[in-house]
């Protein structure tokens, strides 16, 4: 193991292959701290408005959206000057969003408004206003694109909208206070987790897009009292084969065998980890720790943690540029 652990913190300070940015949004501290993923240092820091929560990159990184939460709007950043270049409108309260892959439009949940806003990214203006359930938070698009996916904290739902109409067309009903929702690349599941139910549903997705709830995966961590295991980021690796699931108070990751769906691995990291993204490749997978004010990286590969990062106060979002 130490060989191991060793080997992924030299392939760390030594790979400028993998060099990127990661921006992350300190929903505290007001900020968005910004680190070289080649070197692993923080490179830079400066201001995301007022309670940056959710963060995305446009499709070739050269644009950061931020939702500013209690500016009831969306910030737009140059990745390369991190001047603010626009805002767009986003509806109250932002907090988690999703952009079309082709960049156009952005589709965002509403926390306090109960609604969906798809915001035009190059008009600059609102094109729909979704009504869904109580608390929208996580955001998701299929690959084919036909489909985003919302999920309601306190109507334990998730919404599935059509991208052509703006109408749900089918809701499933899920563990306590959904959170995130992260589709398989191919399309053909999805996984919901709920922090407070201290599960992730696991939604197979039929060919014409229909929705159907077939299994709730369960945490177990010796020594970590079950109400502190509270599912919140998940992702996915692109075959499949891993799926890693942030559990918030319980400060680990746990690992889903993308196949068996049982978990096989729980890996400490920070206090509170709420958050995830990954490297280009998936070498790594990036937490952010709200608590202890940091962010962890993972080698995806050992299943292990291999360095911290400290970075604003109450770090909650990641982004981390394309190739």
């Amino acid at each position: 193991m130490k060989t191991v652990l060793a080997a992924s913190v030299l392939a760390l300070t030594a790979s400028g292959a993998l060099a990127g940015k990661a921006f992350v949004s300190n929903e505290r501290g007001n900020d968005i701290t910004v680190i070289d993923t080649g070197s692993w240092e923080v490179i830079h820091t400066f201001a995301g408005g007022n309670r940056p929560r959710g963060i995305t990159l446009s499709p070739d990184g050269s644009l950061l959206y931020v939702c500013a939460s209690d500016d009831d709007l969306v910030r737009v950043f140059d990745t390369e000057t991190y001047e603010e270049v626009y805002t767009l409108p986003s509806g109250p309260d932002p907090e988690l969003f999703v952009i079309h892959p082709s960049g156009n439009p952005l589709y965002i949940a509403n926390e306090d408004d109960n609604l969906v806003t798809v915001t035009d990214t190059e008009d600059h203006t609102i094109l729909a206003e979704v009504p869904v359930g109580v608390e929208p938070e996580g955001m998701a698009i299929s690959p084919d694109t036909n489909w985003v996916v919302n999920t309601s904290e306190t109507t334990n739902m998730a919404h599935f909208i059509s991208t052509e109409d703006y109408e749900i067309k089918h809701n499933i009903l899920v563990d306590q206070r959904p959170r995130y929702a992260e589709y398989l690349d191919d399309g053909s599941r999805l996984f919901v987790s709920s922090e407070i139910g201290g599960t992730v549903s696991v939604i197979d997705i039929a060919g014409d897009g229909t929705p159907t709830l077939t299994q709730k995966i369960e945490f177990e961590v010796p020594g970590v009292l079950p109400e502190w295991l509270q599912p919140v980021g998940v992702k996915a690796t692109s075959d499949g084969s891993r799926i890693f699931v942030a559990l918030g108070p319980a400060n680990r990751v746990a690992v889903i065998d993308g196949a068996s769906l049982e978990v096989v691995e729980y890996i400490m990291v920070g206090q509170r980890v709420w958050q995830m993204a990954f490297t280009p490749g998936e070498e790594y997978l990036v937490t952010t720790n709200g608590n202890s004010n940091d962010v962890t990286v993972i080698d995806v590969a050992a299943e292990e943690a291999v360095r911290s990062i400290q970075v604003g106060q109450q770090p909650w979002g990641v982004a981390i540029t394309p190739d």
